[in-house]
């Protein structure tokens, strides 16, 4: 059995930035919605996508970049 590291780091990364999303929206939203209501937890919604937009947009475009560079490094390894 093999121990892959760089992807156990994937992994825990990943679970570690879902898990931080979710808190923030169930803890977060939660906690808004008890104090001051539904209607400030609904705008409170809105102002975390409105936040996580451009972050999300970030992390496509980087990921894209990445199999961008993954697939033409791999073609120029075909053709030597």
């Amino acid at each position: 059995m093999s121990r892959d590291l760089r992807k156990y780091a994937r992994d825990t990364n990943v679970r570690i930035a879902v898990g931080a999303v979710l808190l923030l929206l169930l803890v977060g939203l939660g906690l808004v919605d008890f104090i001051y209501g539904a209607g400030a937890a609904l705008t409170g919604f809105l102002c975390l996508l409105g936040a996580l937009l451009p972050i999300g947009l970030i992390v496509l475009i980087l990921f894209g970049m990445d199999w961008f560079v993954k697939h033409a490094n791999s073609d120029d390894e075909r053709s030597d």
